[in-house]
C-alpha cells in the first residue's frame, strides 16, 4: 500500500504519447531539476552580482523564496504523488494530454516573471493557484474511490498549500496585510508537515530493504502523533504570534522528539547506501532546523539560518534523494544500486547545506562568500541529477512496461 517504487500491472503500452508523460513522475521531476538550477543562478546573478532583473515587479528576494518552495519543492511533490498516489490506490492519476496540461499550470507562473515583461500580477496567480488546486483534486479523486481515506491528511496540505499561495499573491497585491509573510512560512511548514508525514511512512522501509542484513527499527505512535501535533503548534507561534519564548521552547522540544525518532531508525549500516543516509542527513537538517530556530530567538543568529537548515538542507536533500530513488525504481532500475556518480551529487549537496548554515556560525564575516559556495555547489548537484536522470526520464523503461 505504501510502496512507491512497484507498478500496477500495466504490462501492455496504453498510447500516453511520449515516455515524459507517461507518469506524473517524469516531467515534473526533469523540471524541478532543470528549474532548480536555472532559478538559484538568477538568485546568484541577483544577490551576489546585482545583476538586475524585474520579475514581472515582485523583489529579487520574494521571488527566489516562493519559487523555490511553490516551483521546485512544489513540483517535487507533485510528481511525487502522482505516482505514489497510483500505486497506493491501484487507480490511473493523469497520463498523457492531460498531464501535459497540469504540468503547463506549473511551467508558465514560472516562466512568466522571466519575460523582462510586467506581466499582470493577477494572470500569474490565477494560473499558479489553479496548478495547487487542479493538482489536488486529480490526488484526491482515486482516493475517495478506492475510500483510502487515512489519504485525505496529504490532500489536504495540498488545498492549504494552495490557499497559501493564494495568502501569498494577495499579500503582494497590497490586498492582505502580512499576506506574503504568512503565505511563504506558512507554506514552508506545511511542506515540512508534508515531509515528515512521508518520511515517517518510507524511511523506515527504505532503511530496512536499502541496508544490508537484518535491522530492528523502534517506531513509537506517541512520538509520531505529539511530533506532529507540536509542529503545527510552532507553525501558529511563528508565523502568526509574537510569542518568542513559546516559539522557542516548541523548537527545542521538536529537536528533541525528532532526535528521538532517528535515533530509533538509525544504523551504522545505511553509510554504504547513499539512497539511504541522504534521508537521514535530510532528517539531521530539519532537525538542526529545529535547534537553529530556538537559538535565533535566545541566541540572536541569523534566523535565515534555520530557514535554510530546512530548505538547502531538509527539502534539498529530501527531494534529490527521492527523486532519485524514484526515478530509478520507476523506470525499471535496480534501486539498490544508483549511478556511481549519483554520491557525489549527494556529497556535493551536503557540503552546500554545510557551507550554507553550519559556517555562518562560526563566521558571519564572510557570510557573502559561503552564500556564493553553497550556490554553486548546490548547482552542480542538480546539474549531475539532470544529466544523469534526464535520459531515464525521457526513455521508455528499460523493461518494456508501461509508465
Amino acid at each position: 500500500m505504501l510502496n512507491i517504487e512497484g507498478a500496477v500491472d500495466d504490462s501492455k503500452p496504453l498510447g500516453y504519447g511520449p515516455p515524459i508523460l507517461r507518469l506524473g513522475f517524469r516531467p515534473f521531476f526533469l523540471a524541478a531539476g532543470i528549474f532548480s538550477i536555472l532559478a538559484m543562478a538568477i538568485w546568484m546573478a541577483s544577490f551576489i552580482h546585482s545583476v538586475k532583473f524585474e520579475f514581472a515587479g515582485i523583489s529579487p528576494i520574494l521571488w527566489h523564496a516562493h519559487e523555490m518552495i511553490f516551483g521546485y519543492v512544489i513540483a517535487v511533490v507533485a510528481g511525487f504523488l502522482l505516482t505514489a498516489i497510483k500505486n497506493w490506490t491501484g487507480q490511473e492519476v493523469l497520463r498523457g494530454k492531460n498531464l501535459a496540461f497540469l504540468f503547463l499550470l506549473w511551467l508558465i507562473p514560472r516562466l512568466l516573471p522571466l519575460t523582462g515583461m510586467m506581466i499582470p500580477m493577477e494572470i500569474i496567480a490565477v494560473v499558479d493557484i489553479a496548478f495547487l488546486f487542479f493538482l489536488a483534486l486529480v490526488c484526491l479523486r482515486p482516493v475517495i474511490i478506492v475510500k483510502q481515506f487515512k489519504q485525505l491528511g496529504i490532500i489536504a496540505i495540498l488545498f492549504l498549500l494552495m490557499l497559501c499561495n493564494l495568502i501569498y499573491y494577495l499579500g503582494l497585491m497590497d490586498i492582505l496585510t502580512n499576506g506574503v509573510h504568512w503565505g511563504l512560512y506558512s507554506a514552508l511548514y506545511l511542506i515540512i508537515l508534508l515531509a515528515f508525514f512521508m518520511m515517517r511512512r518510507v524511511m523506515p522501509m527504505f532503511i530496512k530493504n536499502g541496508v544490508d542484513g537484518e535491522v530492528e527499527l523502534n517506531n513509537r505512535t506517541w512520538l509520531d502523533i505529539t511530533s506532529l501535533i507540536l509542529l503545527v503548534c510552532l507553525w501558529i507561534s511563528d508565523v502568526f504570534t509574537g510569542y518568542q519564548n513559546l516559539t522557542a521552547s516548541l523548537a527545542v522540544v521538536l529537536t528533541i522528539l525528532h532526535t528521538l525518532r532517528l535515533a530509533g531508525w538509525y544504523t551504522n549500516r545505511i553509510w554504504t547506501k547513499p539512497l539511504v543516509w541522504i534521508l537521514v542527513a535530510a532528517y539531521v537538517s530539519f532537525i538542526l532546523g529545529f535547534a537553529l530556530k530556538a537559538l535565533s530567538i535566545t541566541s540572536g543568529i541569523s534566523p535565515f539560518l534555520s530557514v535554510h537548515a530546512y530548505t538547502v538542507g531538509g527539502l534539498g536533500l529530501l527531494t534529490l534523494g527521492m527523486m532519485s530513488r524514484v526515478s530509478l525504481g520507476h523506470t525499471g532500475r535496480n534501486v539498490f544500486e544508483p549511478p556511481a556518480i549519483v554520491f557525489w551529487s549527494f556529497v556535493i549537496l551536503l557540503l552546500g547545506v554545510v557551507v550554507r548554515v553550519v559556517f555562518p556560525l562560526f563566521s558571519m564575516e564572510l557570510y557573502l562568500y559561503w552564500i556564493w559556495i553553497s550556490q554553486v555547489l548546490w548547482m552542480i548537484a542538480f546539474v549531475i541529477f539532470v544529466i544523469v536522470y534526464g535520459p531515464m526520464l525521457l526513455s521508455t523503461r528499460i523493461d518494456g512496461r508501461d509508465g
